[in-house]
């Protein structure tokens, strides 16, 4: 070996050792600050991301020496972002599989009047609120001219609920069968339907060069769409149709699903939208009923090979997030996202619920629950950050906002229901358990 293929092998090797340290690392905070936000009754989930901020310049940057740095290199951090895109397109995969458009159908006058009104005003509330504090901006981070990219974007961002979160709580509260907690999760289904419906807009125009590209990229995600549904979705029948001769296996069922979600994010990765909206697309695409049918396990292997990945892009988006940055314009900017966050999303479902004939306990339990994000907020504002529409300190300040709307959701809804004769809360599953359906 010449000596420059074995410097080069050395390299490799180094790279290589630090990024399986670095994971090492990584899953070790998850899995210990999983336990801890099992332990005070929080989504597992939560706990995870707050470790990944705490591996960050927030906390372990505080340290003497810098360890953050030394942890996370920059040819680590490279391979960190590859790992932690593929654990989002297998995670946003699993939550398209598992969007249930029943409940969209027959939504009813309630179901659109909530959806519709705490989407709408928290969306005009982060237009607005993008539009006052853009010359706060950083424009050196933006990749957009104006105001029109961040406007649209925050306002998509404020406006989603995390519906798997909000339906683990939901199941852990024993609300499944309640009729308000089934009227929450049909609004959740409702207005991330919604939200992703703007997101994917709000992308096209910021992705868009001209009136011209934009018409492009619309026709080109009708064309991906169509696809999916008239000619995907109908061969996916026929090949998991239990009544075959020879039925597909579960490995074959597995590598099919894989492959169909890699090519499919890699698809709209190439047209100009952001390879989730791909793997969500495909997974909803997905004969769901063939699938459990057929293989039933394959789904949750899938998704566990997904949470294996997203404590990477939680660690990633920790090495974004500095809270010892903020300075006063930050922390302005933080009380600001949080008000209006809080203020929209509640605001509208309470008005909304009450307008149609809710009581004030029901319309407030309703936008307690609505007003987490979780987990999807940061999918979001990952796409956001990495179009250049927010800088790094609006960044921050979403990722805050989305700890604290979900941490607050579980107190203030037993705050809420404290005076129901209701049947004591279902016991939290172990966090491996518990984290299957944590966005």
């Amino acid at each position: 070996m010449s000596g420059r293929a074995a410097l080069a092998a050395s390299g490799g090797s180094s790279t290589a050792g630090g990024v399986l340290l670095a994971l090492a690392v990584i899953l070790a905070t998850a899995f210990v600050c999983g336990r801890i936000a099992h332990r005070v009754r929080q989504p597992v989930v939560m706990g995870e991301i707050i470790g990944g901020v705490a591996l960050g310049p927030s906390l372990l940057g505080l340290l003497p020496g810098h360890p953050d740095a030394a942890l996370f290199p920059a040819e680590v951090q490279s391979y960190l972002r590859v790992l932690s895109q593929l654990g989002l397109v297998l995670f946003m995969f699993t939550v398209g599989l598992r969007f249930d458009v029943g409940h969209l159908r027959g939504a009813g006058r309630r179901v659109t009047a909530v959806s519709l009104s705490s989407v709408a005003l928290p969306f005009a509330l982060g237009v607005g609120l993008a539009l006052l504090l853009h010359p706060w901006f950083d424009r050196s981070q933006l990749a957009v001219e104006g105001r029109l990219g961040p406007a649209l974007f925050l306002g998509a961002a404020m406006s989603i609920t995390a519906f798997p979160v909000l339906a683990r709580i939901i199941t852990e509260r024993r609300m499944r069968h309640d009729p308000l907690g089934s009227l929450s999760l049909a609004c959740a289904a409702f207005q991330d339907f919604l939200a992703w419906c703007a997101l994917a807009v709000v992308v096209a125009v910021v992705q868009a060069e001209g009136p011209w590209s934009l018409a492009w990229l619309a026709l080109d995600t009708a064309v991906v769409v169509l696809v999916l549904v008239g000619v995907v979705r109908p061969c996916l029948a026929r090949l998991l149709a239990p009544g075959r001769r020879r039925p597909l296996g579960g490995p074959w069922v597995h590598a099919l699903l894989v492959t169909g979600t890699l090519v499919t994010a890699w698809v709209t990765g190439r047209i100009g939208l952001d390879a989730v909206f791909g793997a969500f697309m495909f997974g909803a695409a997905v004969p769901r009923d063939r699938i459990e049918a057929l293989a039933p396990e394959v789904p949750e292997q899938i998704e566990r090979a997904g949470l294996l990945l997203l404590p990477a892009f939680f660690a990633v988006t920790g090495l974004t997030v500095d809270l010892t940055g903020l300075g006063l314009q930050g922390l302005l900017i933080v009380a600001a996202v949080l008000v209006a966050a809080c203020a929209g999303k509640f605001m509208g479902a309470v008005g909304a619920a009450l307008a149609t004939g809710s009581t004030r306990r029901e319309a407030a339990v309703l936008g307690i629950l609505l007003n987490a994000r979780g987990l999807t907020e940061l999918v979001i504002l990952d796409v956001g950050h990495r179009l250049g529409v927010i800088d790094t300190r609006m960044f921050t300040a979403m990722v805050v906002m989305a700890l604290v709307t979900t941490l607050m959701t579980g107190p203030l809804l037993a705050r809420a229901r404290a005076g129901e004769a209701a049947a004591p809360p279902a016991p939290a599953a172990e966090p491996a358990r518990a984290s299957p359906k944590p966005s």
